[in-house]
């Protein structure tokens, strides 16, 4: 069910996801292992920062967050999905997960995935997967955590105001710290109650769910 929507996902995006349909490949040259990303001095990951501040005329700090939003998305869209359809969730770990650059700015895969259950698996491969590149942009950037946590929150919520229908606050709730409270409902769709850092970018509107857009309390 879960690669079916995937596809589904993919078709309507042109070809453009930002995780493999199938979830699993036989890496190439054009695969990357996700934990070089974390590999002292961090060589390459300083690199995906650059070209994403390059990218967007960005001060390098805005390019780390601009970066994680997307990663943390394309990461966290399978489990939330699975978890919303039929409680299966996929688990790619660290050490079988792949990256490429792509057009969805970047595209994850593993080797092997393996399948759980509940908001407890998804939990568990954040803490796993994500936790350990958040402390390192949070640390090369100057960018606080909390602020990078809250794209992974909105990674939760956002597919199920949209692709897929949800309870995302339940879902929050569930997976607890650091996630829980970082976003909060407004009509069909949410706020974050963090930045993203895009409106920091020169001549933007901001998002939509841009914390900056929420009406002031009377």
């Amino acid at each position: 069910m879960l690669t079916e929507t995937l596809r589904r996902l993919a078709d309507e995006r042109g070809g453009v996801l930002g995780v493999e349909p199938g979830l699993v490949v036989e890496p190439d040259e054009s695969w990357t292992p996700v934990s070089e990303l974390v590999r002292e001095p961090y060589a390459l990951l300083t690199r995906l920062v650059d070209e994403t501040a390059g990218r967007w005329n960005a001060p390098w700090h805005v390019g780390a967050a601009l970066f994680w939003k997307t990663y943390a998305y394309w990461h966290t869209l399978p489990m939330v999905l699975g978890w919303a359809l039929d409680g299966r969730v996929p688990v790619m770990r660290p050490a079988l997960t792949y990256f490429k650059v792509s057009g969805a700015g970047v595209t994850l895969a593993a080797t092997s995935v393996s399948w759980a259950a509940g908001a407890g698996a998804i939990r568990e491969s954040v803490e796993e997967s994500q936790r350990p590149l958040v402390e390192v942009l949070s640390r090369l950037a100057k960018v606080g955590e909390r602020t990078l946590w809250g794209s992974t929150a909105e990674a939760v919520a956002h597919p199920l105001t949209s692709i897929v229908p949800g309870d995302y606050l339940r879902l929050l709730k569930e997976l607890g710290p650091p996630l829980d409270g970082l976003v909060e409902p407004a009509g069909d769709g949410y706020f974050r109650r963090t930045c993203c850092l895009w409106i920091a970018l020169p001549d933007v509107e901001p998002c939509g769910s841009c914390c900056v857009l929420k009406p002031r309390s009377s």
